[in-house]
């Protein structure tokens, strides 16, 4: 039975991945909040949990490096753990807004992956999934340095898989296009009406449909890379372009 280590597994797409994938595979699954943890722990078969911030980088290694050995040999990736914080037009964006989503959406992605890549060079083989967005594809108003997060993942996939293809390790991307989940709630700060007026007047995905994307790409072929794929809801064009009933 395969390992799987998935960050940001306690809300969204991360807990959809979890509830998906814990039938076929072992789970490591890693977040901030100890009681969604241990409620996954509780609910799931072959888990065992991570709680630490992937913004901090000595906590991350001291994670994984403490890891009991039947519990190391880690063989897919899933970064998953992103956020977005506020929608101000650039001059008026809070700098402590910016600092959270570079922090966790392109820092966070690097130590987790730093941390787990080496093992996987070299005992040549493994899969990691980069959770993207369509905003790393398109740049929409209000969303400057979340797009601009969301850009260096899809560079920092397309690096790794250069990078990598020689030690026979497969490279991930999805991109998911509006789902609904926590994500606005963040975004708005906790403001539950704004955040639910993001997915009126058309059906957005939900997190399920992207675990299930994330299921299909991982049990592919071993000579099968699905290496970088848009996911959108059927109203949805473009980054900004929803059809709305």
């Amino acid at each position: 039975m395969k390992t799987v280590f998935i960050t940001g597994a306690t809300s969204g797409i991360g807990d959809a991945c979890a509830r998906l994938l814990s039938p076929e595979y072992r789970l490591i699954l890693c977040g901030r909040r100890v009681e969604r943890l241990n409620l996954l722990k509780d609910e799931l078969s072959n888990v065992i949990t991570l709680n630490f911030d992937v913004r901090n980088r000595e906590d991350v290694n001291r994670a994984i490096s403490d890891l009991p050995n039947e519990w190391s040999d880690i063989d897919i990736l899933i970064n998953n753990a992103g956020n977005a914080h506020g929608m101000a037009p650039f001059h008026e964006g809070d700098v402590d807004d910016w600092d959270a989503m570079i922090d966790i959406n392109v820092k966070g992605l690097l130590y987790v992956s730093k941390a787990i890549i080496p093992a996987m060079v070299k005992k040549k083989s493994g899969h990691i999934i980069n959770i993207g967005s369509i905003a790393g594809k398109e740049v929409y108003p209000k969303g400057a340095v979340y797009s601009a997060s969301k850009h260096a993942v899809d560079a920092i996939n397309n690096g790794m898989r250069l990078d990598l293809v020689e030690f026979g390790i497969k490279v991930s991307q999805v991109n998911p296009g509006m789902v609904e989940t926590e994500f606005s709630q963040v975004r708005f700060k906790g403001d539950t009406e704004k955040a639910k007026s993001m997915y009126k007047g058309y059906e957005a995905l939900t997190a399920k449909d992207i675990a299930e994307l994330v299921e299909f790409i991982i049990s592919r072929p071993a000579h099968v890379n699905l290496s970088d794929t848009i996911i959108f809801p059927s109203a949805q064009a473009a980054v900004t372009y929803i059809k709305k009933r």
